[in-house]
């Protein structure tokens, strides 16, 4: 049979074809279906903007070339797609000389705009509407082109997944439709108020997922978490994010409400909502900007403890009912067919101890899965103790807080880990890394490991949810840097309580939530001039001005500073913390920050691990220091660029003892500088998502202590260094999603060490070198379908290596955003 028929078909035409072309051949089931929903999800980005060429072509007055040019671009796409759909699974030649074909192809697309001539789309003078049309998407596409390979720590804008099992809200979702679905006669905007804990975030998210809210509003529903600490700016510049636009730099809340009209009137011209949850009291203000911008198209759902009476009447939802309560209750609490060995009187006990609230529902039954009677009973008789309380979330804490006391003796550092999250800002996803730097401080944990399981317990209990954003990193290899970890914000609260049952002297962990300059009465009043905490956390705002009260705190040895301002400069008293271990600084802005007063560690001789992210790394080597006690540092989305290069000290003075490095999603980085290589005491360097690294040092094979290099989604490098022979001590290589690696190193086989490599997704590998032969402690490779085949070869010689085929896991997000 001959390739497909494109008889003269338009821009539009083509592109169907190519886009069914490439959806069918997914559906078959055979071949690349990795790489080829890696390009459906790129032609989904530029489909607006053909369908805006293919309606006002005779408008554009486009150059016949650039028309051509697409069109051949489109031509050969389809071609491509029909060639690969008549391989043979067994022709193992065909399978890559198309593979480099697609992945040549697919690198094509980024130059898209190129061969469309933008420039001269918005050179076309005159101001028609589909001009107009055209630039508007135009912008959009650049944008969503730009931040493609831009990091995947959340989605910003999307509402949170649903839990596994919802009861108790198919009557409130109805109502909230009812109300909110007529865009002509239904209400504009509509407060959703409950207490806390009783699932009002479920709702909006359930709302938002409605098959009904989806065909009404589209695409163009927005989601919007608030918290206690309104920041108008950040809100605003998170809908210009999940829109894919550029993201503006607004400087003052009198911009931000210019560009959040500009927003609301662009996304106002289709059926818009607009969530903003988790609104707390004295936000008036703030919903008044979102309220005062009135259009037909436009809805707006806010959910909070608070009424706000102000804006029409809210809508309450209720607890649950026992029947969705004792639902819940049996599917948190595992019960199924166990149901029968608990009393039903024990079980209604139980339930009605909760009130209807599902958060205490469902950390009750966590907490009581799989316990004896016993257990349960006794819990019954602590509650008959106590006192009676009427307040309706006084009720929750003392519900949740009899939970958290259940904890044995054997788990008293799960109940520990659980206060440290109050460490963290409200409603933010806690990197699990981050922890891993925390606990293994506090609690003498010698594993990251250790640290990880510390975290399931506490999803076991619903304490927390762990949340993994790229699904294949849970393969076992010890890499944690996309685990996080989100919490209600009750639970927080439920942590921070607890923290200040204690004077403030006496506290072993001292939680500070700073509003502006704003200090606790007893750090103002320096009341307690020598605090016994072991853990210091400070969360400041937009508008903390950086100056700092003096703070004797000479047992600390975790500092957690949190921050959202451009600069920020760290607490004179870190100078006289002795004993301070680890370091976590976190910037919670769009960009990075300068950091300033970092030389006032260099007087501390225990401090072993320093994170930060998004931090500007050229602020703090411009006065380098030396830190010889630490041993592990990691830059999470920092900006790097010549800072290392630059500094008046060599690296390996200023860190002669370090022995782990973490760079991750570092988007500046296009060659790891060679003075790292300088670092003699190194063992595990992990180089992630740094998408324009393009190269290694050549110097890396001065690692000779080296045992673990992570180089995964470094998806512009394009060789290894065939220094790294010199590696003896390396015994795991992780190359997985560099997409443009086409070889290993020639003497790859001189890595005598080399226990573990992962090549998934390195689709351009055709051949391996010999030298592989020669790698004797080799016990496991990780590839694909399409590579295992040169693995295979050698398998008669490697006796001892399991060749293990990566299970495809597609989770496009991770190609996409917050970086600016």
């Amino acid at each position: 049979m001959g390739g497909p028929d494109f008889g003269g078909a338009g821009i539009g035409a083509l592109f169907n074809m190519l886009y069914d072309g490439l959806k069918e051949l997914i559906g078959k089931n055979v071949i690349y279906k990795t790489l080829l929903k890696a390009i459906i999800s790129r032609l989904d980005i530029l489909h607006p903007l053909i369908k805006e060429i293919a309606k006002y072509n005779k408008d554009l007055d486009l150059p016949d070339k650039e028309l051509e040019n697409l069109k051949v671009g489109m031509e050969k796409g389809i071609e491509l797609v029909h060639k690969c759909s008549k391989i043979r699974a067994w022709n193992i030649y065909k399978k890559y000389k198309y593979a480099n074909k697609l992945l040549d192809w697919n690198e094509s697309l980024l130059g898209l705009l190129d061969m469309l001539n933008v420039q001269g789309i918005r050179d076309v003078k005159g101001s028609s509407v589909s001009v107009r049309n055209i630039e508007k998407v135009v912008s959009r596409i650049e944008s969503s082109l730009v931040l493609q390979y831009q990091d995947e720590t959340e989605v910003w804008g999307a509402p949170p997944e649903l839990p596994a099992l919802v009861v108790g809200l198919d009557f409130p979702l109805k109502e909230l439709k009812r109300k909110l679905l007529n865009l002509k006669d239904g209400v504009s905007m509509l407060v959703l108020t409950a207490s806390g804990g009783c699932g009002k975030t479920t709702l909006a998210t359930a709302f938002c997922q409605d098959q009904e809210v989806k065909d009404t509003f589209g695409d163009n529903i927005f989601f919007v978490t608030v918290s206690s600490n309104p920041n108008l700016e950040r809100i605003v510049q998170e809908l210009h994010l999940r829109r894919g636009s550029k993201v503006p730099t607004l400087g003052n809340e009198i911009n931000a409400v210019k560009w959040l009209h500009h927003f609301l009137k662009e996304q106002g011209q289709n059926p818009l909502l607009l969530v903003l949850d988790d609104v707390w009291s004295g936000s008036e203000s703030l919903l008044e900007k979102f309220d005062q911008f009135k259009m037909p198209n436009y809805k707006l759902l806010v959910t909070s403890r608070s009424e706000f009476r102000g804006f029409g009447s809210p809508y309450s939802l209720q607890s649950l009912d026992y029947h969705n309560a004792m639902k819940l209750f049996h599917h948190s609490a595992s019960l199924g067919d166990k149901s029968s060995l608990i009393p039903q009187d024990l079980s209604r006990q139980m339930v009605e101890r909760c009130k209807g609230f599902p958060l205490a529902i469902k950390v009750l039954g966590r907490s009581l899965c799989g316990q004896p009677i016993e257990i349960w009973k006794k819990r019954v008789i602590e509650w008959t103790r106590g006192s009676t309380v009427h307040d309706s979330e006084a009720e929750l804490l003392l519900c949740l807080q009899s939970s958290l006391e259940a904890l044995d003796k054997e788990m008293a550092i799960i109940k520990e880990c659980f206060l440290d999250l109050g460490s963290f800002p409200e409603d933010q996803r806690i990197p699990a890394a981050a922890l891993i730097d925390i606990w293994e401080e506090l609690y003498d944990l010698d594993e990251d490991t250790e640290c990880i399981a510390n975290l399931y317990e506490l999803t076991k209990r619903s304490l927390a949810n762990v949340v993994v954003t790229r699904k294949e990193n849970m393969e076992g290899d010890e890499y944690y840097n996309e685990h996080f970890v989100t919490q209600h914000d009750i639970l927080r609260e439920l942590a921070i309580y607890y923290s200040k049952l204690e004077p403030a002297e006496q506290r072993t962990r001292l939680i500070i939530d700073m509003r502006g300059n704003k200090l606790p009465k007893w750090w103002r009043e320096q009341k307690h001039p020598l605090m016994k905490a072991r853990l210091l956390s400070i969360s400041t705002d937009g508008v903390f001005s950086g100056k700092w009260h003096n703070m004797q705190v000479p047992e600390v040895e975790v500092l957690v500073l949190n921050f959202q301002t451009e600069n920020y400069a760290l607490p004179e008293s870190v100078e006289n913390m002795d004993k301070l271990k680890a370091l976590v600084v976190t910037n919670y802005g769009f960009l990075p920050a300068e950091l300033s007063n970092f030389q006032l560690l260099s007087s501390l001789s225990n401090l072993k691990r320093i994170r930060l992210e998004r931090i500007s790394i050229l602020s703090i080597t411009k006065n380098p220091i030396e830190l010889k006690s630490l041993q592990k540092i990691s830059l999470f989305m920092c900006n790097i660029g010549q800072a290392f290069s630059n500094c008046s000290i060599p690296i390996s003075s200023a860190f002669p003892n370090i022995e782990e490095m973490n760079i991750d999603y570092c988007h500046d980085l296009v060659e790891l500088p060679a003075e790292l290589c300088g670092l003699s005491q190194l063992k595990k360097l992990s180089v992630t998502n740094c998408h324009k690294l393009s190269a290694l040092p050549e110097e890396i094979g001065k690692l000779t202590k080296l045992e673990v290099l992570r180089l995964k989604s470094c998806t512009d490098l394009v060789k290894l260094p065939g220094s790294m022979k010199s590696l003896k001590k390396l015994d795991f290589l992780d190359i997985s999603d560099c997409f443009s690696i086409r070889e290993l190193p020639e003497d790859i086989g001189d890595i005598s060490n080399l226990r573990k490599i992962n090549m998934r997704q390195c689709l351009r590998l055709e051949e391996l070198p010999l030298s592989v032969l020669d790698l004797e402690q080799l016990k496991e490779v990780i590839c694909d379908e399409e590579t295992k085949y040169l693995w295979e070869s050698f398998s008669s010689h490697l006796n001892n290596v399991s060749i293990n085929v990566a299970k495809e896991n597609i989770n496009l997000n991770w190609l996409h955003h917050t970086q600016i």
